[in-house]
């Protein structure tokens, strides 16, 4: 290779090495406008939603020159209010987004609320994490993102027949790309705790038909959890769901005529019960607890035709 080539190539790759570093990244904060020009009067090239993702080129006054992504599969370059979005050198802009994230979740959760509030508050969560990789609200704002896609996948995907299907391998299940990425980015934090907790749910039956191999599996799903995540906010419930399943065992083992299994999980049951409503006393899953060690230690039926 000439000098000449040589030193045309070492510039070239300088070049794009500074262009990376510089590139600025945001996100729409509010509903805006992309426009041609820095102008409002100029033509109008797309609506963005909160949370979408842009990068920002160069800035005008009040203006900021963006490529944003308009939906996931289209992108468009042009101008927006710089106010309209919060770039990764925005004072307190970890703060500010997770707000505005907050506010579209409880949007949301409002009976007449804001269409669409669900899948923006995810992407504002979202990008908290991708641009303030190192704010406190980080690891927050990543969980309640995949959450979020995790509620919304659930409530499809437990509406189709195949939700029914009593091995977890025969129906399709919630997309755990977020939840792991918790887990890898946030290690030992009680959002990569409850990150795990949620993958369980794709582990497990749909109809148990009343045999003995669903809950089994189960309940010992939920009992590694426990000995694996002993600091987890997830730890009432995780006792609780594994209490239930032994619960329903008793009759399960009946049935099968294994009296022995029965007697011995009607042991685990009140065991895990008692130590769900210890655990957390005053929660609902305490309290739940405590109802469920009474029907057990009274021989009240938790599952099949003599449930209460």
């Amino acid at each position: 290779m000439s000098l000449h080539r040589r030193a045309a190539l070492i510039t070239i790759l300088l070049y794009g090495s500074f262009c990376i570093a510089d590139v600025l990244r945001g996100a729409v904060l509010r509903p805006t406008t992309i426009y041609v020009a820095p102008d409002a009067t100029s033509a109008k090239l797309a609506d963005l939603d909160r949370g979408r993702e842009v990068v920002v080129i160069e800035a005008s006054r009040d203006w900021a020159h963006v490529e944003a992504n308009v939906t996931e599969e289209r992108t468009v370059t042009g101008w927006v209010k710089d106010v309209d979005v919060i770039k990764a050198s925005t004072p307190d802009g970890d703060k500010i987004l997770f707000g505005e994230a907050v506010d579209s979740e409880d949007q949301a959760s409002q009976r007449h609320g804001r269409k669409d509030a669900a899948q923006e508050a995810m992407r504002l969560y979202y990008e908290v994490a991708e641009l303030f990789p190192t704010s406190p609200l980080a690891g927050e704002g990543l969980y309640r993102s995949g959450d979020i896609r995790w509620q919304i996948e659930k409530e499809d995907l437990t509406s189709r027949p195949s939700s029914k299907a009593r091995e977890a391998y025969l129906r399709e299940g919630m997309n755990e790309d977020l939840m792991k990425k918790v887990i890898k980015k946030f290690p030992g934090t009680k959002w990569s705790d409850l990150a795990a907790f949620h993958l369980i749910e794709n582990k497990l039956c749909g109809d148990w038909e009343a045999l003995s191999k669903c809950p089994e599996k189960e309940a010992e799903m939920y009992e590694n959890y426990v000995k694996d995540h002993p600091n987890s906010p997830a730890l009432p419930e995780a006792l609780y769901d594994a209490a239930w399943r032994w619960s329903a065992l008793i009759e399960i083992y009946k049935s099968e005529n294994q009296q022995k299994k029965s007697d011995t999980a009607k042991v685990k049951a009140a065991d895990l019960a008692q130590k769900a409503a210890s655990q957390s006393p005053q929660s609902d899953w305490g309290t739940r607890a405590r109802r469920l060690l009474y029907f057990v230690q009274q021989g009240v039926s938790t599952y099949g035709n003599g449930q209460n």
